[in-house]
């Protein structure tokens, strides 16, 4: 599909990954942006209609799919990240159980309630912001690494389940992002700006997958032959 006069919701879009999401929809001619954020008075950007919207609260994420249904493009942004103390420490359970509050059932959530606007609206497309830890575990990062793996798996179900109403699922993976959730880490970063470019050029290309950076198309293809990686510097 492409994004010139498409109508374009992006979780998460007050700040970092999202808020380029919302920019370039803008800059590539969308027709109209919806910014979900918690507290839309965050929503700052010129051109978009913010919608109150917490991904983990099902009345928002109703009302999200009633004020926007017209929506041909989602994108399900919004997610969280915890530093680690380790998968065998004391709190491992309820952290991994917060971040998959919004990393996975915010994810289902927000894909059940718009399936059916895509499908009245032609089929359109579900692009989901997952990660190279869908794939590997990060030690720093180990409850979210587990979190974007389900992610990963939640994205390849809803694929083969939206095709009959031709809705495009897209995929995006990406190591470290230059954004607030990666503040403090010592790595090579990719800006959001390029991201979201790569990501956009191949939902218009038809594509159903998009690793944005070398580190996270490296883990692929090393995967792609049977190869194990276990934490390598890139990993977001």
């Amino acid at each position: 599909m492409k994004i010139e006069d498409a109508v374009v919701f992006v979780t998460g879009a007050n700040r970092g990954l999202g808020l380029a999401f919302a920019k370039a929809a803008l800059a590539r001619g969308a027709k109209k942006v919806y910014a979900g954020s918690r507290d839309p008075a965050n929503v700052t950007l010129p051109g978009v209609i913010p919608v109150k919207l917490d991904v983990n609260d099902p009345a928002d994420v109703a009302a999200a799919a009633r004020l926007a249904g017209d929506v041909t493009l989602l994108v399900n942004n919004a997610g969280i990240a915890r530093l680690s103390g380790g998968l065998t420490k004391p709190g491992a359970a309820e952290l991994l159980r917060e971040t998959l509050d919004t990393n996975l059932f915010g994810v289902l959530a927000m894909s059940q309630a718009f399936a059916p606007v895509l499908g009245r609206n032609g089929g359109g497309a579900l692009l989901n912001v997952l990660s190279i830890v869908s794939w590997i575990n990060a030690t720093a990062l180990a409850e979210y690494s587990i979190t974007k793996a389900a992610a990963w798996s939640l994205t390849n179900g809803l694929r083969q389940e939206l095709r009959d109403q031709h809705t495009q699922v897209v995929g995006l993976h990406a190591g470290y992002i230059d954004t607030d959730l990666t503040r403090g880490f010592d790595a090579e970063k990719i800006a959001p700006s390029d991201v979201v470019r790569q990501a956009y050029d191949a939902l218009e290309a038809g594509e159903t997958e998009v690793s944005v950076d070398d580190a996270t198309r490296q883990v692929k293809q090393a995967l792609s032959h049977g190869v194990y990686l276990a934490d390598p510097a890139a990993s977001a």
